[in-house]
């Protein structure tokens, strides 16, 4: 089961993305249609038993948004997508160039991980006698050795002079041109033998499985998929979107009498599979109970046994978070111990969670990661001048703290992201190499906007593939002494690892974002564990939003639903009684309405919703958009020249953009003036009409005006976060299509974005970190 590109963890029927790998649907007969399960939001707990049937979900499993379900009907386009994403790489091509950035993070997170493990393996091995030492210890048992086995005489060894200690890495005098990035990659195709497919496609269909399943269960399982399915059938469940009771059915087929709901491949299976599904809600760990429960209800008998068992066999890691009762935590004064001895003490519970080893593994790395650059920099460079010539009291001291920090969070609205580029521009006039990193390519135009030059900006993305910025040093790592990430709250702990794993001793890193947006596609919550962490200084810009919509926002990330004075009708609430007026007043919204009031073109104004399903999805708006906007016959998969569209090469990443042709190569886009080609066959998998975006997709961008459109059927899948990232997606003008009465204000006051499980906050907080701010 994998997240849907372009989201974050969500539930059915919401803010879910459409670019779905689970496998079509297929008779009732064996495992049916291996429709990818729900996954509630970020904002809510974290729900490990079993989701809805998959023929009651409303769409497939959100990577953007959790537990905002609007009870929206599914639609069918969301279940064939296996079989488009089995053909995406056909045996010996190459992938289109376009493809390579998102494969080349992926490569980049496997490389960090197999470094991880062999670390971790060399922590684990014996210990040679004197390996372990360092420095002068290490010369010391080198010279007894030497004059023990007669290689030097002893007196070989006195009056040597010191040996003068190497610096980690000198600060440079001046600024250096940035390094043209290597021309990038393209990756080869992984090729899977027709031998294995086929041997894949018997097993499948002896078990009743869809052979469409054959190309993701060996791209899941490996060449040896055959194998493994026939041994472990249950091993069904690697693959994206299959179910707990698809692969009952598939087992009962091919074992029969012989496999049972405590069958230990059934229940190990079971437990990945609920961590796999928890972490496209967001969360790297999951309590131990809360998975015992799920597999109760899994008709499993032993809970704590398969729990056991499936960390015995490495399918889970079991972690403890909290002290353990300590000997004096027990002890009394001698007058009370009689009376202590049955008493009650009050201790911070032990709480055991459970969590995957790549999830772990990236946490690690990241807490140690983070503590080297928070001990590692300069603490005493003077940059007074610079702070002294900042626009801003907030932009001043953010450069003052970042001058004696190498870790600091900064949190503030869209106002206070010129401070981020205020310290940027300051740093590159000390001679420093500093970098602006966002979430999407529109962040990077209004960052380098606001620095005056194009070259302090770059996407993450194309930072981390080395398609933009400075590109890598002499030791492999990025060349920069600062760098500066912007939309920090859309971090995930995995590529927040790969980034710091990037980064030189001595460099600085400066998260900066907004705590009250939505989170991350991917698993893990790392701003919001760094400044809960206390792990370095943090900034709080004083710079408030400015208009009526800034107002609005701010009131929204307190929990307040205000009404502001909008004279220039910057804001406006359009009430609706059913999802056909909402679809009809949006349309009339975009086509008419703001641009006749505002000058504002509907290929500027960005229609958002709760999700994509549903007679007021993202689909319906789109469709009813384009009729308006665009008509046409769709004749390329689909699509027509001047089409709005939405690209998603990567899960966690929507980038906006215009069809343009379509050739033998595949799709031609215009992504903010970037030329893009999708392939034929990635297409269908990658591609969506673009008017209407869900929340998350909306995340890290903004428009001229922004319409909301709020059916109906939306209520519950709102959330103080969502409304706060929704509305605050316009810059001059916002329109909000009402029809959920009271969920709204509810929404803003009641419902909080909810806390994700996850390691990172106490990793950096029991590490030694003696040179950082509370």
């Amino acid at each position: 089961m994998t997240a849907l590109p372009g989201e974050t963890p969500g539930t059915v029927g919401t803010d879910t993305p459409q670019d779905t790998v689970s496998p079509p649907e297929t008779g009732a007969e064996g495992p049916e249609h291996a429709e990818a399960p729900d996954a509630s939001d970020a904002s809510h707990a974290p729900d490990v038993s079993d989701a809805p049937d998959p023929s009651d979900a409303p769409d497939a499993p959100d990577a953007s948004e959790g537990g905002e379900s609007s009870g929206t009907p599914a639609d069918e386009d969301d279940n064939a997508g296996a079989e488009a994403a089995a053909d995406a790489a056909p045996a010996g091509a190459a992938p289109a160039a376009e493809l390579s950035e998102a494969q080349a993070e992926l490569a980049a997170q496997r490389e960090l991980r197999e470094r991880i493990e062999k670390r971790k393996a060399e922590k684990a091995a014996p210990i040679a006698a004197g390996t372990g030492l360092s420095g002068t210890a290490a010369d010391l048992l080198a010279a007894v050795r030497a004059v023990e086995s007669g290689e030097k005489a002893g007196t070989a060894f006195f009056d040597r002079p010191a040996a003068t200690p190497a610096s980690r890495r000198p600060a440079p005098a001046a600024a250096q041109p940035p390094r043209a990035a290597a021309p990038e990659a393209v990756p080869t195709a992984r090729t899977t033998t027709p031998e294995a497919l086929d041997a894949v496609r018997a097993v499948l269909t002896e078990g009743g499985a869809p052979e469409a399943l054959a190309r993701p269960a060996v791209g899941a399982l490996g060449e040896q998929a055959a194998e493994l399915l026939r041994s472990d059938p249950w091993q069904l469940l690697s693959v994206p979107g299959v179910r707990p009771e698809q692969a009952d059915g598939f087992a009962r087929a091919l074992l029969g009498a012989d496999c049972g709901p405590d069958d230990g491949r059934r229940t190990a299976a079971l437990v990945g599979w609920l961590l796999e599904r928890a972490a496209l809600q967001g969360h790297t760990a999951l309590d131990a109970e809360a998975v015992r429960t799920a597999l109760a209800e899994r008709a499993v008998g032993d809970p704590d046994t398969a729990v056991r068992d499936a960390v015995e066999e490495g399918v889970a890691l079991v972690f403890q978070e909290g002290d353990e009762p300590s000997a004096d935590d027990a002890g009394t004064a001698d007058g009370e111990a009689d009376e202590a001895e049955n008493a009650d003490v009050a201790r911070e519970p032990v709480q055991v969670l459970l969590g995957l080893d790549r999830y772990a593994l990236a946490e690690e790395s990241l807490a140690d990661g983070l503590a080297r650059l928070v001990n590692a920099c300069e603490k005493a460079a003077d940059w007074a001048e610079a702070a002294a010539a900042a626009p801003g009291p907030s932009a001043a001291e953010l450069i003052r703290t970042t001058a004696a920090a190498g870790l600091v969070a900064h949190s503030g609205g869209e106002a206070a992201r010129a401070e981020p580029a205020a310290l940027i521009a300051a740093a590159r006039g000390l001679g420093l190499r500093a970098l602006g990193a966002t979430h999407s390519e529109d962040g990077r135009r209004r960052l380098a906007a606001a620095t005056g030059d194009p070259d302090t900006a770059v996407t993450l993305s194309g930072l981390l593939s080395g398609a933009q910025g400075p590109g890598r040093d002499e030791d492999g790592a990025l060349a920069l002494d600062l760098l500066v990430v912007l939309d920090a709250p859309q971090l995930d702990v995995e590529g927040a690892a790969v980034l710091v794993e990037a980064l030189a001793d001595g460099a600085r890193l400066v998260l900066s974002g907004d705590p009250g947006v939505l989170g991350s596609a991917g698993a893990g919550r790392v701003f919001a564990d760094v400044l809960a962490s206390h792990a370095c200084p943090q900034v709080v810009s004083r710079t408030p939003d400015p208009g009526p919509i800034g107002e609005l926002v701010s009131g929204i990330g307190i929990g307040e639903l205000n009404q502001v004075d909008a004279p220039g009708k910057e804001v406006v609430i359009v009430p609706v009684r059913d999802a056909g007026e909402a679809v009809h007043r949006t349309v009339q919204l975009v086509a008419d309405s703001v641009p006749r009031a505002f000058g504002i073109p509907a290929e500027e104004t960005q229609v958002i919703t709760v999700g994509h399903g549903g007679a007021a999805g993202t689909r319906a708006l789109n469709e009813a958009l384009k009729q308006r906007l665009n008509p046409g016959p769709g004749r390329f998969g689909g699509f027509d020249p001047g089409d709005r569209v939405v690209h998603v090469p990567a899960p966690g990443r929507a980038v906006p953009g215009v069809v343009l042709s379509a050739d033998a190569e595949g799709l031609r886009l215009d992504c903010g003036g970037v030329p893009v080609v999708v392939p034929q066959e990635r297409v269908e998998s990658s591609v969506r009409h673009g008017w209407a975006l869900s929340a998350h997709q909306a995340a890290g961008m903004r428009w001229p005006a922004a319409v909301v459109v709020l059916p109906g059927d939306a209520a519950q899948g709102l959330s103080r976060p969502w409304v706060y990232t929704a509305f605050g997606r316009g810059e001059r003008h916002l329109s909000v299509v009402h029809g959920v009465d009271q969920a709204l204000p509810h929404a803003v006051a009641q419902v909080p974005a909810q806390e994700r499980t996850t390691r990172l906050r106490p990793l950096l907080e029991a590490l030694p970190t003696p040179d950082a701010a509370s």
